[in-house]
């Protein structure tokens, strides 16, 4: 169990490095996707799937001790592969304003999405018990030396989590996302 938790844990870690890579700075700052027609749906998937996080990284990779909490992070789970089905069956013409979506970026949305799957499927591994007379769920995971170092980096995610779903909301927000474009951003 402890080489499980340190594996969701680095998981985490670079599921969401990359998430705000691609999140934030070539869908929000450089491709600029809320300002395009034919990307507001596709920045739509891409809010929804940010709250989406937040929620499965509250309900299970914070609660995980919590079985009816877990639960919900289980239908968090579902709606989140949901969303991301809409999310790649949009993406071609969403993209059409910038030729396509780069060959490069799309890998990048595959390592991501490998990444966030891994980390919850390494922690259903964790959580779940199948026996003989049915499933039962771990939820005393105290004496778990590298769970308290996973919970740890749950905890320090979760307000960038906040954050960026609210920015993915404000940017929706077509006042909002016209002021910030006006602001010039010095970067990369």
């Amino acid at each position: 169990m402890e080489t499980a938790f340190i594996i969701s844990s680095i998981l985490l870690i670079s599921y969401s490095l990359l998430a705000v890579f691609d999140g934030v700075f070539l869908h929000l700052y450089k491709y600029r996707l809320y300002q395009h027609k034919e990307s507001r749906f596709e920045h739509l998937t891409h809010t929804i799937r940010a709250i989406l996080f937040t929620g499965i990284l509250t309900s299970l990779f914070l609660n995980i001790e919590n079985n009816s909490l877990f639960l919900l992070g289980c239908v968090l789970t579902v709606a989140d592969i949901i969303t991301l089905l809409l999310d790649a069956y949009v993406e071609k013409d969403s993209r059409k304003f910038m030729g396509g979506l780069p060959r490069w970026e799309y890998i990048i949305h595959l390592v991501v999405n490998g990444f966030h799957f891994a980390a919850i499927a390494v922690l259903l591994v964790i959580k779940i018990n199948f026996e003989g007379s049915g499933i039962t769920f771990n939820t005393n995971f105290q004496q778990v030396e590298s769970f308290h170092v996973f919970k740890s980096i749950a905890i320090n995610l979760l307000p960038g989590a906040i954050i960026i779903s609210l920015l993915h909301l404000l940017v929706y927000n077509l006042k909002f996302g016209t002021y910030l474009s006006k602001m010039q951003f010095k970067c990369c």
